[in-house]
């Protein structure tokens, strides 16, 4: 159960219209106001809407079964604004001051910029300039990504923003980090001295992290295109998981003291350049698929919007090595990729296998244990091990160990924009990214970047609905291993 401060805020919310608020924020939101948080919203957009209008919108992305919703909806009014007109923000501060003034929400705001990345940085200067973020309360500052499209464009887009808020009044959201298993990760580690024991280079042979999509571009590919699944993926969502997994323990689980040694991680992973970045990484693009229904799916370059010409990515895999003294030698694989065979975010932790022994030379193999973390669609993990075989004493048969959450458990699961919006009024930024975690995770894609260019490393092409490029499991051949299979929790 998530435990809110129960101190009131007033919410901008900014792009008030669009998708994600439409599938996520409202329902988030409706979550908190059930569990006694008081809130009032005001919805920013540039589309013609009333109070009544508003509402209505944001009642459709409401569960049947909110029961609460009429004074939910009751708090939620309408602005129409135009973010390029510093004028339209000197009429939303006089309504702002009483709202605050009615609901008592004691100068309490959180201004959510769910909008194109490129309006970040006029959207802060205008609530500056119209005196709106100067408020007796506290106030933050809520960006979706992405953080910029490198490091030059994310160093600039900061620094405008440090003119309107403080670092600490920054939070910088991934909702990957909201995630139930995501935030397990943590607690796995440390709360359990059989796995932190074991948790180095002398008895895990690698790390694997799959984010794999079954969808193609969809209505996104403008930004797709121009984005791409190493900029879309890698350099936050799965660099978010490799540094929860590779990190030291901290001194105290405290916002600062986390994020110090995620931040250690991303400054130990060893940068490509153009003399390793073909044994390093591999950039696909879906080609034409069928399904095993015999579904025909069509190429990346036949979707809507998408260039006949496009050599962007929308497949990545990827060999990072970190040189520190616990994974010295350890290959962390990652891939990603949409139009694939299954939907899936996991992490595999392979350990190393069974050395010669005399006593097991009569003994099938004995393949490696694995320890392997669902984040979705399923939730929980499962160790793998060996045992004897019942009624031959010559074979070994592989078993797992399961924890799942059971359906009971995810039905009354926090979401992932729910736990971090009330992280967000709590005032932890733990689970939010800091700046330097974003600059040195820049660092790394802007090297592989530029060593693609340089090296004009040409896209591979894999069938819409496989698992990618036969390259992709080149890549870990190499090393004498393989990609693990998708596995469902049963």
């Amino acid at each position: 159960m998530i435990e809110t401060s129960k101190e009131p805020v007033l919410i901008f919310l900014f792009g008030a219209t669009g998708d994600l608020a439409r599938r996520k924020l409202y329902s988030a939101l409706y979550r908190l106001y059930t569990r006694d948080q008081e809130f009032a919203v005001i919805g920013l957009a540039r589309r013609a809407h009333t109070d009544e209008s508003f509402r209505d919108l944001i009642n459709d992305s409401l569960p049947s079964e909110a029961g609460q919703r009429k004074h939910f909806l009751a708090r939620f009014y309408y602005k129409r604004l135009d973010i390029t007109r510093p004028e339209s923000f000197a009429t939303l501060k006089k309504f702002s001051d009483e709202l605050d003034t009615r609901y008592q929400l004691h100068g309490n705001r959180i201004f959510y910029l769910s909008l194109a990345p490129c309006y970040f940085a006029e959207a802060a200067k205008n609530l500056k300039k119209a005196g709106i973020s100067a408020t007796p309360g506290w106030k933050r500052l809520i960006i979706e990504k992405p953080f910029g499209h490198n490091l030059e464009s994310s160093k600039e887009l900061n620094e405008s923003l440090l003119h309107a808020f403080k670092e600490d009044e920054i939070y910088r959201i991934d909702h990957y980090l909201g995630k139930e298993m995501v935030q397990n990760i943590e607690v796995l580690r440390f709360a359990n001295p059989i796995f932190e024991a074991i948790w180095n280079r002398r008895y895990i042979s690698n790390v694997q992290i799959t984010l794999s999509e079954t969808l193609g571009v969809g209505d996104r590919a403008n930004y797709y295109d121009q984005t791409g699944a190493l900029l879309d993926m890698v350099q936050n969502h799965i660099m978010q998981l490799l540094t929860l997994v590779a990190m030291e323990p901290p001194t105290r689980l405290e916002t600062n003291d986390v994020r110090y040694e995620k931040v250690k991680v991303l400054k130990a992973i060893r940068p490509m350049n153009i003399n390793n970045i073909v044994e390093q990484i591999v950039r696909g693009q879906y080609a034409r698929g069928i399904t095993p229904e015999r579904e025909k799916l069509p190429a990346y370059i036949d979707e809507n919007n998408i260039s006949s010409d496009s050599e962007t990515e929308t497949f990545v895999a990827a060999r990072f090595l970190i040189d520190n003294y616990r994974w010295q030698g350890v290959p962390f694989y990652i891939r990603t990729g949409k139009r694939m065979a299954k939907k899936s975010t996991q992490i595999v932790i392979q350990f190393k296998k069974l050395p010669k022994n005399p006593y097991f030379h009569n003994i099938n193999h004995v393949g490696p244990n694995l320890l392997v973390i669902y984040i979705s669609p399923d939730e929980g993990l499962s160790l793998k091990l060996n045992v004897k075989e019942n009624g031959n004493a010559g074979n070994t048969v592989p078993i797992s160990l399961k924890f799942r959450n059971s359906e009971l458990a995810m039905e009354n699961m926090q979401d992932a924009y729910e736990r971090l919006m009330a992280d967000c009024i709590n005032g932890d930024s733990t689970n939010f990214t800091r700046w330097d975690e974003v600059a040195y995770s820049w660092e790394i894609v802007d090297s592989i970047v530029d060593s693609w260019k340089k090296r004009r490393v040409p896209v591979d092409y894999y069938e819409a609905g496989s698992m990618g490029p036969n390259s992709a499991d080149e890549l870990l051949e190499k090393n004498g291993h393989h990609w693990w299979p998708i596995m469902q929790m049963e």
